[in-house]
């Protein structure tokens, strides 16, 4: 299959999981104490996250932007999501580079992955940019800091459940592979 078929029909599935059924449903942790945050999961950035090492910056700024309007389209955010969106697209190739041993070029026609980097730099490049993402949607959102406390919970809750979305989505639509640190 191509690649640019195969991250197309990625880009489909998961703007359906995020639009038909994340939106619809708001979760609280801990059985909902007096004043802790709803919020919705976030598995979206997952379609940045997931494309080529070799994609070109301007690129993944690009697609950052259509998904993130995509999806503030279909929850009435006014470009919240687009900003978010664009600022991991800008700080993946980065963050592959510090965490990965070899230059992305050497990585010719592959993605990050569980299979490509083991599950535990895959889980960091990926919850240290969805966390980001959280960050910068959740304070444009609330545009208030004096809460710090609200919106540190908010980010982190929000994260951690966004990340078991992800890795969800990665056991139910990746092929399985041998387990690597």
């Amino acid at each position: 299959m191509s690649v640019y078929l195969k991250n197309f029909l990625r880009f489909c599935l998961i703007i359906m999981i995020q639009v038909l059924i994340l939106n619809k449903i708001t979760l609280r942790w801990w059985s909902a104490p007096a004043g802790f945050p709803v919020f919705i999961p976030y598995v979206y950035p997952l379609i940045i996250l997931l494309l080529p090492f070799e994609t070109p910056v301007w690129l993944l700024l690009l697609l950052g932007f259509f998904t993130g309007l995509t999806v503030d389209t279909f929850m009435n955010t006014a470009g919240i999501h687009a900003c978010a969106t664009v600022f991991i697209a800008y700080l993946r190739t980065n963050v592959l580079n510090a965490l990965l041993p070899k230059n992305l070029t050497e990585y010719y026609r592959q993605s990050p992955s569980v299979k490509n980097m083991g599950w535990m730099p895959f889980l960091v490049y990926s919850g240290f940019l969805i966390v980001l993402h959280h960050a910068v949607f959740f304070t444009i959102e609330l545009w208030n800091v004096s809460n710090i406390g609200y919106l540190l919970l908010k980010i982190i809750a929000s994260g951690v459940t966004s990340l078991l979305f992800i890795i969800t989505y990665l056991l139910l639509f990746t092929k399985q592979t041998k387990l690597r640190g």
